[in-house]
């Protein structure tokens, strides 16, 4: 990155640092798919912190067992509108489904029954499963809404039982080792930053606990390093290699619930939350834990992501940080659009393009670089969407109204293409052709 630029970035954390009083904070800027800038201010012990230095991620952690959780669904192994009493029965609110669970929209409560989980040493399993009952279940599942920790320390127990072995073996065989994500580990090994609080009214520290949580430990153990997060953040923002399909990860980040604002700003997808910022859609999650906090966000259209990470239990403005960081790398150094070539097209897909009408209204199809289609209102104003191939003249949405929805194109005894069926609408290349199988037919007078 320019010169100017970096220390712009490293003028900002030092900032957040100073004036928020962390121990120490780091941070660092991802671009298409590596880390292309990082910063780091305080410290850690006698030493300022580095890319290898170990912070705890808190719920950055849930973002790693929903992907697990999503390994599965693509595998076949559960479908998420499934029940959680199919996959693992015996709870006391076995009807919430896989997909509510991911989203906090089950209804369960935020934090588990008994003492602080955060800073308690945590049980196991059948211990934590007793301590359940009617109770657990705060909201009608599906309702809205509701932050629960609890989910994902039951979305961890499901992972063990499918696979036989705990939570924590799947993510390293699935998600971790694959990814590279060798620094990323449930308790601090080798070089790390201890968890603090910092007194409201004076510079002084206080050390936090940081036990082992048990059943809970899916919902916020796991800790990791600037460089081993920075690979999460690209993976976030679409780079799935091999974990996950590009396709599936879209999906984790499409909103399944907003805030309560008039105006959403923040969302929940299957396990990744949305924000709104700026004109912006960044994807990511926040953590935080006794003594650590943690932020990471991508812009999936940008492919410019942000992650800070910090041993301060509160104080620090790590979401505004970490957006600040991903906002003056676009500005300051904006991307230049990829250079324009052209390709081969199959002249079976060019005698689709051009000019439909839905009814009196004119679209365009057009052909795009990836093999998709594109069909848009002429004004640009209306219902518009993506489709991709599935199969000999049908084609499936992708996105906007039409997400799911099947389009087929109709041709004549002479295999002409004359219109286009979409989820019964019916697309003609002049306005209610008299030749096409316009729904209700078309005046035999025609336009007068």
């Amino acid at each position: 990155m320019l010169a100017s630029t970096e220390l712009a970035l490293l003028r900002r954390v030092a900032h957040e640092q100073a004036t928020c009083r962390a121990p120490s904070l780091v941070a660092a800027v991802v671009r298409d798919g590596s880390i292309v800038w990082s910063g780091a201010r305080g410290r850690v012990g006698d030493a300022r912190p580095d890319d290898d230095t170990q912070y705890r991620l808190g719920s950055i952690t849930k973002t790693m067992v929903a992907t697990a959780v999503l390994r599965l669904r693509d595998e076949g192994a559960l479908d998420l509108n499934d029940p959680l009493e199919r996959h693992l029965p015996g709870t006391p609110f076995g009807a919430a489904t896989i997909a509510q669970l991911l989203s906090h929209t089950s209804g369960l409560t935020a934090e588990s029954p008994g003492l602080w989980w955060e800073r308690t040493l945590g049980s196991d399993w059948e211990v934590l499963l007793g301590t359940l009952d009617a109770d657990t279940t705060k909201l009608r599942p599906g309702a809205k809404f509701h932050y629960s920790n609890l989910g994902y320390g039951v979305l961890g127990e499901l992972l063990a039982d499918k696979h036989g072995t705990d939570w924590l073996t799947v993510l390293r065989s699935e998600v971790l080792g694959p990814l590279g994500m060798s620094r990323t580990t449930p308790h601090p090994e080798g070089r790390h930053a201890d968890g603090f609080a910092v007194h409201p009214f004076a510079d002084l520290l206080l050390p936090e606990p940081s036990p082992d949580a048990g059943a809970m430990a899916p919902a916020g153990q796991l800790w990791a390093t600037v460089t081993d997060l920075g690979r999460w953040t690209a993976f976030l923002g679409g780079n799935g290699d091999g974990v996950l399909s590009p396709e599936t990860i879209a999906e984790m980040r499409t909103m399944v619930t907003v805030d309560d604002g008039d105006s959403w700003t923040t969302g929940f997808g299957l396990g990744l939350m949305a924000l709104r910022y700026q004109g912006r859609r960044l994807t990511g999650h926040t953590g935080s834990m006794p003594g650590f906090l943690a932020c990471s966000l991508i812009n999936p259209d940008t492919g410019v992501g942000s992650l800070v990470l910090t041993n301060s239990t509160g104080g620090v403005g790590i979401t505004q940080l970490s957006l600040d960081l991903i906002t003056m790398t676009e500005e300051l150094e904006p991307a230049l659009p990829e250079e324009w070539q052209p390709s081969t097209v199959d002249p079976k897909l060019l005698e689709l393009t051009g000019l439909w009408h839905w009814g009196p209204t004119p679209y365009h199809l057009r052909l795009l670089p990836d093999g998709c289609f594109s069909l848009s209102p002429v004004n640009g104003a209306g219902r518009a969407s993506r489709f991709r191939p599935d199969g000999e003249d049908t084609w499936l949405g992708l996105d906007g109204y039409y997400t799911g929805e099947t389009l087929t194109v109709g041709r004549t005894a002479e295999g002409v293409p004359n219109h286009l069926d979409l989820a019964t609408f019916i697309f003609t290349r002049t306005a209610y052709d008299p030749a096409a199988p316009i729904p209700g037919g078309v005046d035999p007078d025609g336009w007068r």
